[in-house]
């Protein structure tokens, strides 16, 4: 699959071509198919992982053992939710009001 990739900050684009992998057979992984489930899953990306990566630094974590790593996702996503239901759509400029990170 070949993409065009922007990134939004710097400005700068590249081309890139990706492969994919599938189960699907030949019949079912039409051209159109894999680039909706390419999309779907950024858009889960997208949606929630990234604004805990943005937001709270998950990538960042040094968290790896045990139920710790999802515990703090549970976490992480409880003051996401918390937040949206306060009426505030900037997650990481609330969490910093708040104090919960800095």
């Amino acid at each position: 699959m070949r993409r065009t990739v922007t990134v939004h900050k710097t400005g700068k684009t590249t081309h890139e071509v990706i492969y994919l992998l599938t189960d699907l057979t030949p019949l079912q992984a039409s051209p159109r198919r894999l680039l909706d489930l390419n999309r779907g899953h950024w858009s889960i990306e997208n949606g929630l992982h990234d604004v805990r990566d943005v937001s709270f630094g998950e990538d960042r974590s040094r968290l790896r053992a045990g139920s710790a790593p999802q515990i703090m996702a549970a976490l992480r996503n409880l003051a996401i939710t918390l937040i949206h239901r306060s009426g505030s759509s900037q997650i990481l400029a609330t969490a910093k009001w708040e104090g919960t990170i800095e």
